[in-house]
């Protein structure tokens, strides 16, 4: 029986202590709040000012930063293809193996090429002494002409003094006019004959009689460096540095110029590329970096944005991201989803309201803002929700005082009493 009384005082005085605790945080709460009275309240009333209850507009972090799922792909991806025909003899690189550029992958055999160069040698040598041949015939042949243009010249002026001597003797009546005229006859003809001479050497000095020979030699000369270069290409390179993804080629497999036989992915660095919708794309617009993560793989890093398309992909609807990241230890492997940070911490502390202080009409929200003893509507872009709060995007700044009660019995401008 005294147990029970103990126990029924113990309760009494738990009751007894709650109600005066609660009535003590209502006159601290009271004594807190620059609230009208009760009576002031009913005046405003009376006297058509609406009562509302208020608060400061305070920034707070609306949740974690926006993430979006990304491709790493390798940054150039290059044909390995065969530029020299001929039987596989050896193969250096195997697929998977990291590459540098000008890296022997495999070889074919020289033998055909070889037998080329050295038929081409004599073609070379052929032309070169048809071209020493050729350049003594034109050497001689143009002294020649010039030995018969002098001679000609020689007798057209002994033929020229004979004329003279017989005109003399015509004139004094010692020579016959036929003989004067087989003089002229035989002056003017041998005066031809210089003129046709001196045609012939200027044809010799001015045409190129060794083309044909200088080019017979030029053209075993490109053939020379062509199977110089048919040679080289036996060696098959890696054309970039990274990661050999592809090879099909067996030892004793004849290939033939142009075929296609591997691929070079170069892997540093790598490009990591995602797909945005119009509001993610706008979050990222004017930056030149994100933070970028591989769960399990890598720690969290910076990616150079190296384009964001400005018009959206018809096909897909969405805006082309692509970032670059340096890759020395080749963690980031083609294939793998990479995470990228659209937005910092930072940017996750936004001026919230309640939701409850919204006010919806038709497709737009409002809240009420109080200046002084009025009332402003603002119209208001919202965001992100959390919880009981959500983000807004503009129409209202921190500070602002706002009203969270009494909000959709107001119009704009209307006069207030605030009532905390």
């Amino acid at each position: 029986m005294n147990m029970k009384r103990q126990l029924f005082t113990i309760k009494q005085s738990a009751k007894l202590f709650g109600i005066v605790a609660l009535s003590a945080a209502i006159a601290v709460g009271c004594s807190a709040s620059p609230a009208a009275s009760p009576a002031a309240t009913t005046a405003a009333v009376e006297q058509g000012v609406k009562v509302v209850k208020t608060a400061k507009i305070v920034k707070q972090k609306i949740g974690d930063p926006i993430e979006q799922v990304g491709d790493v792909e390798s940054s150039v991806q290059l044909d390995v293809v065969v530029k020299s025909g001929g039987e596989v003899i050896e193969i250096v690189k195997k697929r998977g193996d990291k590459v540098e550029k000008g890296d022997v992958l495999f070889r074919l055999d020289p033998t055909d090429t070889l037998i080329q160069k050295d038929l081409n040698t004599v073609s070379i040598k052929g032309a070169q002494a048809g071209l020493t041949a050729a350049k003594q015939n034109t050497s001689n042949g143009i002294e020649d002409a010039k030995d018969r243009v002098s001679k000609m010249e020689t007798a057209v002026n002994d033929l020229q003094k004979a004329y003279n001597t017989i005109h003399n003797d015509y004139d004094l009546g010692t020579a016959t006019k036929a003989q004067l005229d087989q003089s002229q006859t035989t002056l003017t003809n041998t005066k031809k004959d210089l003129d046709s001479a001196r045609r012939s050497l200027k044809t010799l000095q001015e045409t190129n009689s060794l083309a044909q020979a200088e080019t017979s030699l030029e053209s075993a000369q490109v053939t020379a460096r062509s199977i110089e270069r048919s040679l080289s290409n036996l060696d098959v390179k890696a054309p970039a540095s990274g990661v050999l993804t592809d090879l099909n080629v067996t030892v004793g497999q004849t290939l033939n110029i142009g075929v296609r036989v591997g691929e070079v992915q170069q892997t540093n660095p790598v490009k990591i590329k995602s797909q945005l919708t119009e509001a993610s794309a706008n979050l990222i617009r004017g930056k030149s970096e994100l933070t970028f993560y591989i769960p399990d793989v890598t720690q969290k890093a910076s990616a150079k944005v190296i384009y964001l398309s400005d018009v959206i992909n018809g096909q897909t609807k969405t805006y082309d991201l692509e970032l670059e990241v340096a890759n020395p230890d080749g963690k980031l492997r083609p294939g793998s989803k990479a995470q990228v940070e659209l937005t910092k911490d930072d940017e996750q502390v936004v001026p919230v309201v309640p939701s409850l202080s919204i006010v919806r009409e038709g497709g737009d929200n409002f809240v009420y803002i109080v200046n002084g003893e009025t009332v402003q509507k603002r119209k208001v872009e919202l965001g992100r929700l959390n919880e009981t709060n959500q983000e807004v995007i503009s129409g209202v700044k921190e500070g602002d005082v706002l009203v969270i009660s009494g909000q959709h019995q107001l119009k704009d401008q209307d006069k207030v009493k605030i009532s905390n």
